[in-house]
């Protein structure tokens, strides 16, 4: 294989290399090797090809054709690691499904209805389905608009994700020990409490305090920590396997480095968004919160953390539900605080007694995206 047709979409803080499943291999060693050589990977540059060399910038989208009943297309999302030979597919990219909508319209694969088309996609990640819903005028997706994305520069059309029916998708369960809160005993670290929460991605949110931070830092700030940076991946990975999805803590950065995502949560505080210099007033949020995501601190928020968190704000006990606003519970959107500025999710969480039977009606995020480019990507 010498060439392959692409697309990149910006979906939402992210920017995504979309390729069609029928022009790849099936899973397995030969289809990652032609991902690497699109990318350009491993090298921290990625000079040889189309990666970003940033995390938020080195992401896959598989789109193929439906083959779940009730659903438009297939999905597949890669985390494509920039300096090892590694495809990551046990995560789920919010920012990047936001595009699979505007993408599916445009490509033909799902008929344009006005005013809103809701794209079905079944995701192989988590093996359940998204629903996208896509502002469409005159047979097309709308790309102008009002809404604006902080960290994304100017404003675009609001596309609507929930991603209620995506609880439990990595674990089985909402909360995978059936506890708001968990007791770790991390190596090189100590007992720390936790809230593991799987939705959208399996999370592990802990208190900014009780890591040494005040939860207001800028991701430079975290990241220039390198010690740091190790104590909060071994939380990561200590939950991780306390979830089952690594076979020991020390083994989760190799296993499945994207996902836990690690929420550092904290109540509301003032700040500077690290990005544009805009202050955040502490009135203008419910709770405040840092992601480790890829083992550096995330420049926005992901996607779906953004449904995570907003989730968990409203389960009691939980370390999210203890920092949020008092009154925050009265209104239908919660408020995040990021390193960037500031999103909105709209969360139902139905409360059934044990933890293991707590239900999920609603989990949304509103998104941007945009078509950069269509065209030929060269292997060799």
């Amino acid at each position: 294989m010498e060439a392959l047709r692409c697309t990149i979409m910006r979906g939402g803080t992210s920017k995504a290399v979309f390729l069609r499943e029928e022009d790849l291999p099936a899973p397995g060693a030969e289809r990652d090797g032609i991902i690497l050589r699109v990318f350009g990977s491993p090298d921290k540059r990625q000079i040889d090809g189309l990666g970003g060399a940033d995390p938020l910038t080195s992401k896959l989208a598989i789109i193929g054709a439906p083959r779940v009943l009730n659903t438009d297309v297939t999905y597949t999302f890669g985390q494509v690691e920039i300096d090892r030979p590694h495809v990551d597919y046990h995560s789920l990219c919010g920012n990047i499904s936001a595009a699979v909508g505007q993408y599916a319209i445009e490509s033909g694969l799902v008929e344009a209805v006005e005013p809103i088309t809701t794209v079905r996609a079944y995701t192989t990640n988590l093996k359940r389905v998204l629903t996208i819903e896509v502002p469409v005028k005159d047979g097309r997706p709308v790309r102008l608009g009002t809404y604006r994305v902080p960290g994304v520069p100017g404003t675009g059309a609001r596309i609507l994700l929930d991603f209620a029916d995506t609880a439990g998708g990595a674990t089985g369960s909402l909360l995978p020990t059936g506890n708001p809160v968990d007791t770790l005993d991390v190596p090189g670290v100590g007992k720390i409490e936790a809230s593991l929460i799987d939705i959208g991605n399996a999370h592990v949110f802990v208190r900014a305090r009780d890591v040494g931070l005040t939860g207001t830092e800028t991701p430079a700030e975290i990241d220039r920590d390198k010690a740091l940076l190790d104590r909060l991946e071994s939380i990561r990975g200590t939950g991780a396997f306390r979830m089952g999805m690594a076979t020991s803590p020390e083994a989760a950065r190799r296993e499945t480095p994207a996902t836990p995502i690690l929420g550092i949560i904290s109540p509301p505080a003032a700040y500077v968004g690290h990005l544009d210099g805009a202050p955040v007033a502490a009135e203008d949020v419910d709770l405040v919160s840092r992601l480790l995501f890829m083992q550096i601190t995330h420049k926005t928020y992901a996607g779906t953390s953004t449904a995570c968190t907003g989730v968990a704000a409203r389960i009691p006990g939980s370390i999210v539900h203890e920092a949020l606003r008092k009154d925050a519970l009265d209104r239908v959107e919660i408020r995040i605080g990021h390193p960037a500025g500031v999103i909105d999710t709209e969360s139902d969480v139905v409360l059934a007694g044990a933890g293991r039977n707590h239900g999920v009606r609603r989990a949304t995020l509103g998104r941007t995206a945009r078509r950069i480019l269509d065209g030929t990507v060269y292997l060799d």
